[in-house]
């Protein structure tokens, strides 16, 4: 039995016509099951409309009758809050079939894309036209632009181009009663009141729904320098940094952590991979500098780095890509930390940020934390530590009982976000809140900063059919 009437089902249906709708269960399943296999959901409809007309088609029905609906890109949330729960109640809204790249304008720098369009097709595309788009994540080939809009993606070039927000002029979005607010324009300055494609961007989906946007391009860099680095320890990374940004002109465009123990389960299970540096170090940096420049001399400010580095202490081994190959096989092994980790049992994933001169402590004090939880862990540490950005991954033990180990989440995971929040931390840091953490932030924001969000809830969304239960509950 469906939760929601066949009348309105069948008016659903016909609003996106026979293409545009999937009822068959097996047919459904990938739509229902987020990424890491916390949640799964269910749903007597998947809806892939192909215009925004049809969206707002869609969404005054739902809103005249009081049906839920869960928008989804391409479906790689890591916090469930592209699924539905398992009422049986809500409909997906997928955006997949709407993926046109509407416009380019070299001279303006803008590239305007519907919300269908998978990452990597919008990297491409600017690319086509000598342009650099910056938003790199590791599911680029599958994840969405709207999904990325929705919960302001990160990603391994935030240092320098900012996270995902940073990178949109203007949004087309359709509001929970069916309206269409146009505000596609690839204006740089508009100081005309507020500044309303930022209170979309990062809502999950919970106040509108994004159906395509302008987004920001930048000059396609032409010298790209890699190093593989050995450090002593996380404070060193952090000093070699700030040498990297001073020394480069800040030209730094990656600055990822990795640990031992992450260079050992990558080249374990992730085929291609190797250890770039013959000896065992506690800590590794992959560095990227980037410029438009073409006189050759990134690869001196490099070196000039390490060799900075090195005098300091800072550093204790490197390898330089000799080639674009070999600086791709640098990035596979940060791109596989995340897969690596499934053959190795329970993982208790966090991704939170903290102040850059505060990330040595954190890790110390959580894997302290942890170990009190969980005596003999494994302490997964990586990401983007040039903008504060931690992937703290507590493993099982060797040989521990997996489900054992995962029934302590709520635990761990409470010490974990108590030290973030500590030292003036985010609990979540670009992963979004979803429902995962949809509860645990309001320990986290004041009363106040819940209330503000509730109120934009209700003022946006005042029937509650968007994605609900997800990024903040009702009061």
């Amino acid at each position: 039995m469906n939760a929601i009437p066949t009348s309105v089902l069948d008016r659903l249906k016909n609003a996106v016509g026979p293409k545009g709708f999937i009822a068959d269960p097996a047919d459904m399943e990938p739509f229902l099951t987020e990424w890491r296999d916390l949640y799964r959901g269910v749903s007597p409809l998947i809806l892939r409309p192909g215009t925004a007309a049809v969206v707002a088609e869609i969404l005054k029905i739902c809103n005249d009758t009081g049906t839920k609906v869960v928008p989804q890109g391409g479906n790689t949330s890591l916090c469930g809050g592209s699924v539905p729960f398992d009422g049986g109640d809500e409909i997906v809204l997928s955006l997949g079939r709407m993926n046109a790249v509407r416009s380019t304008d070299p001279l303006n720098d803008t590239i305007t894309v519907e919300a269908g369009c998978v990452l990597e097709q919008v990297q491409n595309a600017a690319d086509d036209i000598g342009r650099y788009f910056p938003l790199r994540i590791g599911s680029q080939g599958s994840c969405q632009i709207g999904g990325n809009l929705s919960t302001n993606a990160g990603g391994t070039a935030v240092l320098h181009y900012g996270n995902t927000r940073d990178l949109v002029l203007g949004l087309e979005v359709v509001l929970a009663d069916g309206r269409i607010w146009d505000g596609l324009r690839g204006l740089r300055k508009d100081n005309t009141g507020y500044d309303l494609k930022q209170l979309f961007i990062g809502a999950e989906g919970t106040l509108g729904v994004i159906t395509a946007a302008v987004l920001k391009l930048f000059p396609k860099p032409s010298d790209v320098q890699t190093a593989f680095v050995a450090v002593p320890n996380v404070g060193a990374a952090v000093s070699l940094l700030e040498v990297a940004r001073q020394q480069s002109g800040d030209q730094v465009t990656a600055f990822e952590i990795i640990p031992r123990i992450g260079i050992d389960i990558v080249t374990r299970h992730i085929p291609d991979t190797v250890d770039p540096i013959a000896d065992p170090h506690p800590w590794y940096l992959l560095i990227e500098l980037s410029s438009g420049g073409t006189g050759g001399g990134l690869r001196a400010t490099l070196e000039a780095i390490l060799a900075a580095g090195l005098e300091a202490g800072l550093v204790r081994d490197a390898t330089l890509a000799e080639s674009g190959a070999q600086g791709e096989m640098f990035w596979r092994i940060r791109d596989g930390m995340s897969e690596a980790q499934k053959p190795e049992g329970g993982s208790i994933k966090h991704d939170i940020s903290v102040p850059i001169s505060r990330i040595a402590e954190f890790i110390e004090r959580a894997d302290a934390a942890v170990d009190a939880i969980v005596p003999g862990f494994r302490s997964i540490a990586f990401g983007h530590i040039g903008d504060g950005n931690v992937h703290y991954n507590p493993m099982q033990p060797a040989d521990a009982d997996k489900q054992a180990f995962l029934a302590k989440w709520h635990e761990v995971s409470t010490a974990v976000h108590e030290v973030t929040a500590e030292l003036g931390g985010s609990i979540s840091a670009e992963h979004g809140l979803g429902r995962l953490k949809r509860d645990e932030i309001t320990r986290f924001k004041s009363p106040l900063e819940i209330e503000l969000m509730r109120g934009l809830k209700q003022s946006f969304d005042p029937k509650g059919i968007l994605n609900p239960g997800k990024v903040v509950a009702s009061a």
